[in-house]
């Protein structure tokens, strides 16, 4: 995250009233020199002051360059003994270099290198700490990382769950923030790495301990969880996208219609509909991918995490559900939205939309003019204005009834998974057709 170097002169103004006195900023600015004794007061102004402006504009990872010539530059001169000042930071553990973080992929063997760099690189990192790129401020990623933990038991009940690697990034505020917080965590104990494939998707996630034990060793259950996540992670972006696009066609249709432009208002509308049906199939595919984390968490709010793992099982069986139906249901919600991509993209090549028939079309137009001419009829003549605009509002109700809705889930595993076949099969005709 870049910060306004204006914004950060700024706060230090404020938190320094005597910033800008040059008597005391030509004392500050110059290179320590004498025992730690005659210039501790100085370095430790500079050490918080660089902890109170990272931790006010909601920062934890710094340029150590950027520090030095943008954030204390008064008027072209910078100060001289800030290197010396990052270079104990980082020899004191609060600043560490983004690249000698710890690797939840690779942590054992992190933990041996982590052991000899601190037995052999601690002198030779202090002359080198300005020409890193970025470094973390321990401190500050811990405080992220307590933040990110509070916010996962607000939607989370159970001790421990499992994100994605993406939504975890997310939470953090990105890449690099994220795997800051990741190695705290890591070195904690609170999170395990863990990583499937789907088909040719690489999966990644990590097993989040939300009580304050450390995370519980990664099951197989686990790598079911995280394909349905991210599964449901992905249908969500997917119903942003029709959705997005319905409201779209929508106003198209509408602008159509106020125009005369029958022609134009038919092929949005079939745009509509399409969207109606693919969102509806999407929902409903949500709608299961959810009952079903939903079936695993409930099981495992009732006992302790060992003893989750085994009632979850059971539950899926009493339920009819076996890890073989959870894994066939994966695979053709898989294919359901390939074959939904697919039809996408060729709805943006040609202008034929298979499944929808043109006479549902043109039924659908003619209950809009329909609606038109009798609102036009019950208004009133003296107050024509107004009728146009209810005749307006009017074909805008009647375009609302064709509307994205929720597909209640159905009761059943066998009969969900019914659905998935056979709303698979549909869209792969309908890509076929098109």
């Amino acid at each position: 995250m870049e910060i306004d170097s204006s914004s950060v002169i700024e706060f230090i103004r404020k938190e320094s009233p005597d910033w800008d006195d040059e008597v005391i900023a030509t004392a500050r600015f110059k290179a320590f020199s004498g025992q730690r004794s005659d210039w501790e007061p100085k370095y430790q102004f500079w050490r918080e002051l660089i902890l109170r402006v990272a931790r006010h504009f909601g920062i934890f990872i710094i340029q150590p360059r950027q520090v030095k010539n943008e954030w204390f530059n008064r008027g072209g001169i910078t100060p001289l003994c800030l290197d010396h000042v990052l270079s104990l930071m980082h020899n004191e553990g609060d600043i560490v270099p983004i690249g000698s973080l710890v690797d939840p992929r690779s942590w054992r063997v992190s933990q041996l290198f982590r052991k000899v760099r601190n037995v052999m690189g601690r002198t030779t990192l202090n002359v080198d700490i300005m020409l890193e790129d970025r470094v973390v401020i321990v401190a500050l990623a811990k405080d992220r990382a307590t933040e990110v933990i509070s916010l996962l038991s607000e939607t989370h009940w159970t001790s421990a769950c499992i994100v994605t690697m993406k939504k975890f990034q997310d939470m953090c505020g990105g890449p690099n923030e994220g795997s800051a917080v990741l190695s705290c965590l890591t070195v904690d104990g609170k999170v395990r790495y863990l990583s499937t494939t789907s088909k040719k998707e690489f999966i990644e996630g990590i097993k989040v301990s939300l009580s304050t034990e450390a995370a519980a060793p990664i099951s197989s259950l686990d790598y079911d969880v995280l394909q349905l996540i991210w599964t449901a992670e992905r249908l969500q972006q997917q119903i942003s996208v029709i959705d997005q696009r319905y409201k779209t066609s929508k106003e198209l249709a509408l602008a159509s219609l106020k125009s005369g432009n029958k022609k134009a208002a038919l092929r949005h509308a079939r745009e509509l509909k399409m969207a109606s049906v693919s969102g509806e199939k999407c929902v409903s595919l949500l709608n299961r991918v959810e009952q079903i984390l939903d079936v695993i968490a409930n099981a495992e709010s009732t006992r302790k995490v060992s003893e989750a793992i085994q009632l979850g099982a059971q539950v899926m069986k009493q339920n009819k559900i076996t890890v073989e139906e959870v894994e066939l249901c994966l695979e053709q919600v898989e294919e359901a939205i390939h074959s939904n991509m697919q039809v996408e993209k060729a709805l943006e090549l040609t202008p034929s939309y298979t499944g929808i028939e043109d006479e549902d079309v043109e039924e659908e137009l003619e209950k809009l003019e329909l609606d038109m001419k009798r609102e036009h009829h019950n208004v009133q003549v003296p107050i024509a204005k107004a009728g146009t605009a209810e005749s307006a509002d009017s074909l805008s109700d009647a375009l609302s009834n064709i509307k994205l809705q929720d597909v209640p889930a159905e009761e059943g595993a066998s009969q969900g998974l019914a659905a998935l076949k056979q709303m698979s099969k549909s869209q792969s005709k309908a890509l076929e057709a098109a």
